[in-house]
């Protein structure tokens, strides 16, 4: 398959005092994206069915890297299973800071395999414990199977020790979605809240109303209105696209903690970020927003074949480092 060409836009669509500026994306790193956009036609081309969809995903990620330099524990957190990365120059069974990394996939793929690697990554770059989660998946499960897993594997790391103020919750994709609603979840219930969250491209309209699912459809061969109407089916069914607890953008997201959002120039899922970012600066939120000029849905669990992967993926260690309240040791 060939790979799709598409002029990139080097203009970061951004609210100037709290953006961060990724450098615009060298030769290299174009053809990067061109050979990963090959690979993901050629994994999910003519398929439809999810589950198909979802075996699909798992045979290509298991043909990618395991993380090295960690040490992994099996955990049970309140039925949720899971598993606890921490770094491999760091002996605990329990640390002080904790991510709690929300897997991406439509809500129906990805697994503890698929996202092993990343995970990992930020466990070392933030020098912290990476709890990533198995949680539900649709079409078996449904709304709010994943968002309550999420929210149990939280409280789990409050259960544990972990100081909410020592927790950053982060995601990609659909898993930034759950980063958002947990925590408004927690909001909403005048629990404790995560010291921040991070979501990576996160679906933040099931209404599908942003003006970049249309003018970027060309250019994003993993994520479309096609993709995201089947993933709404199977996540919410017939019910309302524009309840919040849903659909974070029609949330009130007064009081939400530090906010990173990252996206790509070439995302269908652009305006779902722009927007989310607006909402939120306006309800006084820190949200700082980066656009990461040519890169493509979920660019960043790909950082073994993409360089500005592992470049975002470092900046999201860097702002959960800055959040943490107690510093890991230069």
């Amino acid at each position: 398959m060939a790979a799709l060409a598409v002029t990139v836009p080097l203009l970061l669509l951004v609210s100037p005092a709290q953006a961060l500026d990724p450098a615009p994306p060298t030769s290299a790193s174009n053809d990067q994206i061109d050979k990963l956009i090959a690979t993901l036609h050629q994994t999910y081309d003519g398929m439809q069915d999810l589950r198909q969809r979802r075996a699909a995903f798992e045979r290509l990620m298991v043909s990618t890297p395991d993380p090295t330099r960690v040490q992994i524990r099996h955990v049970d957190v309140n039925g949720v299973e899971a598993d606890l990365i921490w770094p491999a120059r760091l002996h605990h069974p329990i640390g002080r800071r904790a991510i709690l990394y929300l897997h991406g996939g439509g809500f129906y793929s990805g697994s503890l395999r698929t996202h092993r690697n990343i995970a990992g990554s930020f466990a070392k770059a933030a020098s912290a414990d990476v709890l990533l989660i198995d949680y539900r998946l649709a079409p078996e499960h449904g709304f709010p199977a994943q968002v309550d897993d999420a929210l149990a594997a939280y409280r789990w790391l409050l259960a544990s020790g972990y100081r909410a103020e020592n927790i950053v919750i982060a995601g990609e994709s659909v898993g930034g979605t759950l980063a958002i609603e947990v925590t408004l979840r927690q909001l909403r219930l005048k629990g404790p809240l995560p010291a921040a969250v991070v979501a990576m491209s996160p679906v933040t309209d099931f209404a599908v109303t942003g003006a970049s699912m249309t003018a970027n459809a060309g250019s994003d061969p993993f994520m479309g209105k096609g993709e995201l109407e089947l993933i709404r089916k199977a996540y919410i069914g017939d019910k309302s696209p524009v309840d919040p607890d849903k659909s974070p953008l029609y949330a009130n997201m007064t009081g939400f903690p530090p906010l990173l959002l990252q996206v790509g120039s070439r995302e269908t899922l652009l305006d779902d970020t722009l927007r989310l970012e607006d909402k939120a600066r306006r309800a006084g939120v820190d949200v700082t927003v980066e656009v990461w000029p040519g890169m493509i849905h979920q660019w960043q669990v790909f950082p073994f074949w993409v360089d500005d992967a592992k470049k975002s993926n470092g900046r999201v260690a860097e702002f959960a480092i800055s959040h943490f309240a107690d510093k890991p040791a230069p």
